[in-house]
């Protein structure tokens, strides 16, 4: 419990310094890019917490990446391990998380989007939003299982990842994130430190493409990452049909 509460304090404190950062940043319209307060301030955030948790990110490939990175999703400390390592990662987060007072504002400020799921047009709407961001350079973080899963098999994705990969003719970038179930399981909050692998698989590129080939770049991108979790951690996922699974 005691290393949960310096998490949490951490996250309260550094949440706070951060956000209010960016927000400032944004206030006095300064440029974005490598470097800027819109850069660091999310990464020092998560790996402020990181450390905090206990935790160590082990980084499997090149973490320097501009495209979509299309991430597997089983733990609310993905977001962390993730953010801890990408250099000017925007994240596509979910429309809930607007509701939060200041953390939703810094994260506006920050070049972060938030997405309504039950709704395709306003998504596909916040999808080319973000397609700018990829030109300038940054790198779009997707989880495209949707929502959080209960173990490391990966489940189909959705489709809205792959349709703005192909219209912003960007590489989808593979990361496979394993060792987040451990460190904050579902439930109650309880952290506990160890472990978590970022595995940056080889990137699936679109340019030249149409969208009519989102259903390959999305099998494309799943199998490289069920290989993975098969490879590396033993774990075999079910076998998925892009066609039936996108067509919802």
């Amino acid at each position: 419990m005691i290393r949960t509460a310096f998490a949490v304090l951490v996250l309260a404190v550094m949440t706070v310094l951060m956000g209010s950062w960016v927000i400032i940043a944004a206030l006095l319209r300064l440029r974005d890019g490598e470097g800027s307060a819109y850069d660091l301030a999310p990464r020092w955030w998560a790996k402020s917490v990181v450390w905090a948790s206990g935790v160590k990110v082990v980084v499997h490939g090149d973490p320097r990446v501009n495209g979509v990175v299309v991430v597997n999703h089983v733990s609310l400390f993905d977001v962390l391990a993730v953010a801890s390592v990408l250099r000017r990662a925007k994240f596509v987060a979910k429309a809930e998380l607007s509701n939060i007072p200041l953390f939703s504002r810094a994260m506006r400020s920050a070049g972060m989007v938030f997405i309504e799921r039950d709704n395709r047009k306003a998504a596909f709407d916040s999808y080319r939003e973000v397609a700018g961001r990829i030109a300038e350079g940054s790198s779009v973080v997707v989880y495209a299982e949707g929502t959080r899963g209960k173990s490391y098999a990966l489940r189909p994705f959705k489709k809205g990842p792959f349709v703005l990969a192909i219209g912003a003719q960007a590489p989808v970038i593979p990361l496979l994130v394993y060792g987040t179930i451990a460190v904050l399981p579902p439930g109650p909050l309880h952290v506990t430190p160890g472990e978590v692998h970022l595995h940056f698989l080889e990137p699936v590129p679109t340019v030249g493409l149409e969208q009519d080939a989102r259903d390959s770049v999305a099998a494309t991108a799943h199998a490289r990452m069920a290989a993975a979790m098969l490879e590396q951690h033993g774990i075999a996922s079910p076998v998925w049909e892009p066609r039936r699974s996108l067509a919802s």
